[in-house]
């Protein structure tokens, strides 16, 4: 074989081994998986990212907003550490609207399995969990634990040179937009295009893009944002800070532009406890962790901020 050929052949290889690596990165999941049995996955056929730990005879179980799945892992190990009469877990990391249709509805079906679980603890948004509690009655005890504010994740580099939100408005810029019809972090997004560029900013994004096809609308947006960012199917996307703070961290292609705080939105989040927990204990042992030194160091690691002092509420 030539040179020339060998070379190519070596070109070829390391391509391939490149792409697989990438791949490797874009799909989920992105934080721990369980040991201790048969792992069986096929990325982008056969996932399961956003369901964790034991769903047979759980100890307690807990829903929490999505945007906290790179948190779970290390936050349920040092639960189970402080508390060890507590190791069959389960939770999940789905939008909260999502879940609160599966609460109402008596259970998640995901393809052809049916998962009849109810929860201890859920948690979102304080707004969402206010709403819910004057229409629904669900909670008991509450406890404000992290808050949050928004960035915009782009591709590493920033090669559509976003400064601000403002340039999510532009026609060569194809914007990944979390769906309001059950992401709650769509409502602070729209209030921040308009603080920083009108109701004609967010006109222009969330009806006249979303027309022509360069705003699109996500299902999950703490997954298909990153993937379609790190696929290049989308040139950024509004999410949560912590988002593109976990992907930098991890080592993905992924960059973040800040928005300034005058422009900006935060949220609190509030962990509640249902009325009619099966695992009412368990469910108050689990808000006492979330704003011990423990739990609150886990969350300080992956960017959120503190709650706001004398924030609990009952």
């Amino acid at each position: 074989m030539s040179r020339h050929l060998l070379f190519v052949f070596a070109l070829a290889i390391l391509l391939l081994l490149a792409s697989t690596a990438l791949a490797a990165q874009v799909y989920p999941p992105w934080a721990g998986v369980p040991t201790g049995g048969k792992t069986f996955s096929l990325r982008g056929v056969n996932d399961l990212a956003d369901l964790h730990g034991d769903v047979v005879d759980p100890q307690l179980v807990v829903f929490f907003a999505g945007n906290q799945f790179m948190v779970t892992h290390d936050l349920m190990q040092a639960f189970r550490k402080k508390y060890p009469r507590y190791q069959r877990i389960y939770w999940e990391t789905l939008p909260p609207g999502i879940e609160a249709q599966q609460i109402e509805q008596g259970a998640l079906i995901l393809g052809t399995l049916r998962i009849a679980v109810q929860p201890d603890v859920y948690t979102a948004g304080s707004g969402r969990i206010m709403n819910m509690q004057r229409n629904k009655g669900w909670f008991g005890r509450s406890e404000d634990y992290a808050r949050n504010r928004l960035a915009i994740m782009v591709h590493k580099g920033n090669p559509k040179d976003i400064k601000g939100l403002k340039d999510l408005g532009r026609d060569d810029v194809k914007v990944s937009m979390p769906n309001p019809r059950w992401e709650g972090i769509a409502k602070p997004i729209q209030k921040a295009y308009v603080a920083t560029g009108g109701d004609e900013l967010k006109k222009k994004i969330m009806q006249a893009k979303l027309k022509a096809g360069t705003t699109w609308l996500t299902r999950m947006h703490h997954r298909q944002t990153p993937m379609r960012v790190m696929r290049k199917h989308a040139d950024c996307g509004p999410t949560w800070y912590t988002e593109p703070f976990f992907q930098e961290m991890i080592g993905n292609p992924i960059s973040m532009v800040e928005i300034p705080e005058k422009d900006n939105q935060f949220v609190t989040y509030t962990a509640a406890a249902m009325k009619k927990a099966p695992h009412a204990q368990a469910a108050q042992d689990f808000l006492d962790f979330l704003v011990s030194p423990e739990g609150q160091a886990v969350y300080r690691k992956y960017g959120f901020l503190p709650p706001r002092a004398n924030s609990k509420t009952r």
